[in-house]
């Protein structure tokens, strides 16, 4: 790591304090803010990797993971009152399911960008993060919802998220927790077009780094 490498790591580390805040505040029926800011973490990690390599790449990975981590052992030490009931901010699935999707989908990207970084400059950033997204999204609320996965926390009523309903209001009855994560799904994918221009605009000028690993 060098000290051309610390605006990547900061700004990663911004992105994962902010969407940890950002979670805690709806925005409609099936996002939270928080599905605006965390997406730009592939745009980050896209950047580091074409101008600096792979490597210097998932350092900033780990970094947002070990933030990531901390911001979670926060959280669930921050009770929430509501409907009766007192519970933290971040539940142990949902910890886990945070930090194994975040550090899972960001390591792909860095892989699959790293294959593509050859070909035309928009398909390594557009496969890497719609791949590593679509990952992320699977992870995350498989882990922190699906009532397949009660074992993991037998101590956490997340019936609430199996409630059945349209999927986004409009589709086939599926459980809520599915119509989540397709929203966050959509979102991602729009925020991977849209990324494509700071991509292009930071990267412009960028040679290709001497070594990759």
């Amino acid at each position: 790591m060098t000290r051309a490498h610390l605006p990547g790591i900061i700004a990663m580390a911004a992105i994962v304090v902010a969407s940890n805040i950002l979670v805690q505040f709806l925005f409609g029926n099936w996002l939270t803010w928080g599905a605006f800011t965390y997406p730009l973490a592939f745009l980050v990690t896209d950047i580091m990797n074409r101008v600096y390599g792979a490597g210097p790449a998932r350092t900033v990975v780990f970094v947002g993971f070990i933030v990531g981590v901390f911001c979670s052992l926060i959280g669930t030490q921050i009770m929430i009152q509501g409907d009766g009931f007192t519970y933290p901010a971040v539940t142990f699935r949902i910890a886990i399911g945070s930090g194994l999707a975040f550090l899972t989908a960001q390591l792909l990207d860095v892989g699959i960008f790293s294959a593509l970084r050859r070909g035309t400059w928009w398909k390594a950033p557009l496969a890497s993060t719609i791949i590593g997204s679509s990952v992320d999204t699977a992870i995350f609320f498989t882990i922190a919802f699906s009532g397949s996965l009660m074992w993991l926390e037998p101590g956490n009523d997340v019936s609430w998220a199996g409630e059945v309903l349209p999927l986004l209001g409009v589709g086939p009855a599926v459980p809520l927790w599915v119509s989540l994560a397709v929203a966050d799904w959509m979102v991602k994918l729009s925020l991977a077009l849209i990324a494509l221009a700071p991509f292009r605009w930071f990267t412009a000028s960028a040679a290709e780094p001497a070594e990759i690993r």
